[in-house]
């Protein structure tokens, strides 16, 4: 049966729309997948709270890639060669339970940032109220529209619930924009003028900035393809796919990186033991570069500690730095 162009264009920015999407999501749920393996072998003394997150993450992203694979063998292999299908395009419970997982996973990266402007702060409750308050938001929008679309008759109904699709989004961009101005604010002001300090300073202000501009680069470009492109239009579709799981790999590298930006090293590998750029061994009584109680919340516990990895305390006892390097 031949198609008529309309058919093939409508099938093209449909259907093939999700399938870019869905080859997308494969390449960057690998990366995840290796990230989370370096994780687990270089930080097998980590927090056993980071671990469940981390675990909790992956199986949600698992599910998630599951969701999107069932709704695409749904379309081109069990409805193979049925425009009408398409053309229909019926909405799938495993297209709404992505959102879903998607919306679950950014907002538990959304809250451990939130936690990091907290600690770096000095526990200012406005700017992180703030915060959490956006990243609460969005997550019970996203599962009111979770509850929505599954009285939509299509796919493609899904811009009946534009506005509330839009707010959830918009709040998206607002949090990580929020997030990230924040982190940088609160990072400047722990200057010290010392240069080893004022470098790990600089560090984790270009994570903060590259990290948000990504996700909410992404977010912002599924905003605008939602609202702009025509109804049977599913590119914001392919977008979403990927968004999720550009939030987790930033909370992955958040950790896999603490001992390499803490360190000035090129290698966040367990094993090692020598440390040129601890700043401590020098017998240096610097200001630290944060509030006192940071100290044990993103602790690495190395199984055999060299010396020059030693805590703060271990070097000068009863010392209270304002943020240990370990927080980072």
């Amino acid at each position: 049966m031949s198609l008529s162009p309309e058919i093939l264009g409508s099938i093209d920015s449909s259907l093939g729309a999700v399938f870019v999407g869905f080859a997308l999501a494969c390449c960057v749920y690998g990366i995840l997948v290796s990230q989370i393996f370096s994780y687990f072998r270089n930080y097998p003394g980590d927090k056993t709270l980071f671990k469940l997150t981390v675990i909790l993450i992956l199986l949600l992203e698992t599910a998630d890639q599951a969701f999107i694979g069932h709704l695409v063998y749904y379309y081109s292999i069990s409805n193979y060669a049925k425009p009408v299908v398409l053309l229909r395009a019926t909405m799938t419970w495993s297209l709404i339970l992505q959102l879903t997982a998607g919306a679950i996973v950014g907002a538990i990266v959304k809250w451990y940032f939130g936690l990091r402007v907290w600690r770096f702060s000095e526990h200012n409750i406005f700017i992180t109220g703030l915060i959490l308050l956006l990243t609460i938001g969005q997550l019970g929008l996203a599962l009111a529209f979770t509850v929505e679309s599954f009285r939509l008759p299509s796919i493609f109904a899904v811009h009946k619930l534009q506005t509330l699709g839009t707010i959830s989004l918009g709040c998206g961009v607002l949090t990580d924009v929020v997030t990230a101005g924040a982190l940088c604010f609160f990072l400047q002001r722990l200057r010290t003028g010392y240069s080893p300090s004022d470098s790990l300073v600089n560090n984790l202000c270009s994570y903060a900035i590259n990290t948000g501009v990504l996700t909410s680069t992404v977010s912002m470009a599924t905003l605008i393809l939602y609202n702009v492109m025509p109804q049977s239009n599913l590119c914001f579709i392919a977008t979403y796919f990927v968004l999720s799981k550009l939030y987790a790999i930033s909370f992955l590298a958040t950790l896999n990186t603490r001992r390499i930006i803490r360190n000035g090293r090129g290698t966040d590998r367990q094993g090692a033991t020598t440390n040129n750029t601890n700043i401590f061994h020098l017998g240096t009584r610097l200001p630290s570069l944060g509030p006192a109680e940071l100290g044990l919340w993103d602790k690495v516990d190395y199984p055999d500690t060299p010396v020059s990895e030693m805590p703060f305390s271990s070097y000068y006892p009863g010392a209270k730095p304002r943020i240990s390097l370990n927080d980072v």
